[in-house]
């Protein structure tokens, strides 16, 4: 065998191969951390919903706007599309984790390993995200069509199935999909930002130390190194994906006119002009801050519970397997 035999034969294995065992561990880990956060987080999304489309809202921050939903519809009102929103991320966000896991390993064996793919890391990160977001959307949209009548309209609806079956029965396919064109537009930046730049802050962390020291770090370094690049990745995602966080909700209320998608996204975008598009975004940023970091620390754990292996690394100055 020559050296560069020899070193194509390292290379692919150090590549873990997964089972469908590890991959149905990756969905259910990704499933219960979306699940739980995004459930978590429904009063937020609530109020960040009413902020972007009602016009009664549009001056009120994040904190004067749960007051006010408070006082005129009562407490429970913060949790409406709490069903719709539980359910939704649950399957999304299972095949959105275990489609990361499973398109990356995917490109990393058609460059010939961790280390050959170190140099097209970014192009891996972007694309594993992307096609992993696209197909875990078409599950999500229906969902995600029916959370935000149930929010944008008090009296449309009871909950997720009477609000689903109602949207099925008057709207058909059309409706129910009517988002999916915006949701991906949000979906997917939000997907880079999330993934991408969580890589890329760990990947600044552990340059920054020698192998020796990554390899006895404590776990409260652990989890601090997870915090930090969660909440940054977090940061990213709000603000890549928000101009159509702002379009989906306006889409899904009926507004804008009659024709394509992309035309009526165009009406919509220039009626509401820049500032209208980050309508809400302080909220959004808090609130995706602590969805993404949640994600990950629990990603992690629940991973780690179920006995699944590790992801790929492909950080520069390393090909481990972390």
């Amino acid at each position: 065998m020559t050296s560069k035999e020899m070193k194509a034969h390292q290379a692919v294995a150090t590549i873990p191969q997964f089972t469908s065992k590890d991959y149905f561990s990756f969905f259910l880990a990704g499933a219960l951390c979306c699940t739980i956060t995004h459930g978590a987080m429904t009063p937020l999304d609530v109020v960040k919903t009413r902020i972007q489309i009602d016009p009664t809202y549009k001056k009120l921050n994040m904190l004067t706007g749960t007051r006010y939903v408070v006082a005129t519809e009562g407490p429970r009102a913060l949790l409406t599309g709490f069903g719709p929103t539980a359910v939704g991320y649950l399957i999304q966000g299972g095949a959105k984790f275990a489609g990361y896991e499973y398109w990356k390993k995917k490109a990393v064996d058609s460059v010939g390993g961790p280390e050959a793919a170190v140099k097209y890391r970014t192009a891996i990160y972007l694309g594993s995200a992307s096609i992993a977001e696209f197909f875990a959307d078409i599950l999500l949209t229906p969902l995600e069509a029916t959370r935000i009548r149930l929010v944008s309209d008090r009296t449309y609806a009871t909950g997720l199935v009477t609000g689903f079956t109602r949207l099925a029965r008057e709207g058909g396919m059309r409706e129910l999909y009517a988002g999916f064109v915006p949701i991906l537009c949000k979906q997917i930046p939000y997907a880079i930002g999330q993934f991408t730049v969580n890589e890329f802050c760990h990947e600044i962390a552990f340059r920054s130390m020698s192998e020796e020291t990554r390899r006895t770090l404590s776990s409260t370094s652990k989890f601090t190194i997870q915090l930090g690049s969660g909440v940054i990745a977090g940061f990213a995602a709000a603000i890549l994906s928000h101009p159509a966080d702002t379009l989906l909700s306006q889409i899904n209320k009926g507004h804008g006119p009659k024709g394509s998608m992309p035309h009526r996204l165009a009406v919509l975008a220039r009626e509401a002009g820049f500032r209208g598009l980050f309508a809400g975004l302080g909220p959004r940023i808090v609130m995706t801050a602590g969805l993404v970091s949640g994600q990950f620390l629990l990603y992690g754990a629940i991973k780690e519970a179920l006995g699944a292996p590790p992801g790929i690394e492909i950080h520069k100055k390393t090909s481990a397997v972390v």
